[in-house]
């Protein structure tokens, strides 16, 4: 008798069907043309934001920035599309390995199965079961082919598998990390309405006179008091008022150089000038084994500053995440924090330093800033320094660029309520 073996094969990863290529195309291209549309706004608010105030200028800038926080928003449903339809395809991939896994099994199965019959033969047995002995030999051959095809596909499938699961575990985190920007972009939604409601009550008052519009500028220099009351209602907050995180900002800019609006962008987007600090806990969000050494960091820097380290509050961990933990109104890492106390102390005299102090979180913010280029004061230089105050060497990623351009938003109009105050004192 011959045994006859299922064929070994080794498979080949699913071919993507022609529909998904082709859908998959489509998005490449329609988010290649979007991330152009956002760029060319992305310069003209830029530009616009260095000219001077004017009606013509206002508007133009708002309607950059209501535009490019459109396609933003759309640029993320594509890019989230896409991240699904290749999460997808490769799940098909590992239910096809596994498929071959089981059909590997089964050949395996008979194998044994048949090497336990020859097992328990004599081998004069063996030989008289069949036609004639090069038979005998042909099949002895197959079992020594059999064994060997099937150790190198379990291999192989081993290897595939693993890749392509790797692949997928990047694609679903990816997927998250674009999820969680479409969520804190969903806030853009907000900043549109704002916006237009801005633009048509600007248009209301002047009813498009230069004459006019001048005039409503030229009234925000009137009253100190007012336009400080103005500040603290917009964008102060209860923890730190805006006159004092101004006088922080000075600070920081005298000891570090760092534009004291730009500088109060960033807390801003950080924490609202500290008025959100994060509502964690570090035995809760710092519990995954990859925030270990973050957590042994927090565990001293709270004892070194003699706090209690449940009672401190910190970001919450994102769902989609390992560790929360960032402390105080510049919002540091543990391990980033440590890294800079020692220049806060030599600048605020503060010994240690306190990441939930605003002096020192001002100061150590601003550090960072400058070792990010933010010290060239530049448009260009400053919204770089954000996107790398958010995202470390990851800063290039067209995804982050809409913190970037909160940041500056919130400098610009930083500045001009700074410059108010300023002509206001020289009087």
């Amino acid at each position: 008798m011959t045994l006859i073996f299922p064929a070994i094969k080794i498979f080949a990863q699913t071919p993507d069907p022609s529909t998904v290529i082709k859908r998959r195309a489509e998005l490449e291209a329609e988010l290649a043309e979007l991330e152009k549309q956002i760029e060319v706004f992305s310069g003209e608010i830029s530009s616009k934001q260095t000219q001077a105030k004017s009606l013509e200028r206002d508007i133009s800038l708002l309607d950059a920035q209501i535009n490019k926080a459109k396609l933003e928003i759309r640029a993320r449903d594509i890019a989230i599309s896409g991240l699904q339809s290749a999460i997808s395809e490769k799940g098909e991939v590992i239910v096809s390995l596994d498929d071959k896994i089981d059909r590997e099994k089964k050949s395996l199965a008979e194998l044994l199965r048949r090497l336990y019959e020859i097992d328990d033969a004599s081998l004069v047995e063996i030989v008289l079961a069949h036609d004639s002995l090069s038979d005998f030999f042909v099949e002895a051959d197959s079992f020594d082919i059999v064994q060997r095809s099937l150790q190198d596909s379990f291999n192989e499938i081993k290897v595939n598998k693993d890749s392509v699961s790797k692949e997928k575990d990047n694609l679903e985190e990816r997927k998250a990390e674009e999820v969680q920007l479409k969520t804190i972009q969903e806030l853009e939604r907000k900043r549109i309405s704002e916006r237009e409601g801005e633009k048509k009550k600007i248009l209301t008052t002047t009813r498009n006179q230069e004459k006019a519009y001048k005039k409503l500028v030229s009234d925000r220099t009137k009253d100190a008091a007012s336009i400080r009351s103005q500040l603290f209602a917009l964008n102060g907050s209860a923890s730190i008022p805006f006159e004092r995180a101004l006088e922080y900002a000075a600070v920081a800019e005298k000891a570090v150089g760092i534009r004291p609006a730009f500088l109060l962008g960033i807390i801003t987007e950080e924490s609202n000038l500290g008025a959100n600090v994060g509502t964690g806990n570090w035995q809760t969000d710092l519990s995954h084994s990859r925030c270990a050494k973050q957590k042994d960091v927090f565990k001293s820097i709270t004892t070194k500053l003699g706090l209690n380290p449940d009672d401190m509050p910190v970001s919450k961990k994102a769902w989609y995440g390992y560790c929360g933990g960032a402390m105080g109104p510049a919002q540091f890492i543990p391990t980033t924090w440590v890294l800079y106390e020692n220049a806060v102390s030599r600048i605020t005299g503060n010994s240690p330093a306190n990441p939930w102090n605003p002096l020192d979180a001002f100061v150590a913010s601003a550090l960072l800033l400058r070792d990010n280029g933010a010290g060239a004061r530049t448009y260009s230089a400053e919204h770089t320094a954000a996107l790398k105050y958010l995202a470390g060497s990851n800063w290039k990623n067209p995804s982050y660029r809409f913190y970037g351009d909160d940041v500056m938003s919130f400098a610009s109009k930083y500045q001009d309520q700074i410059d108010i105050l300023n002509q206001v004192a020289k009087r």
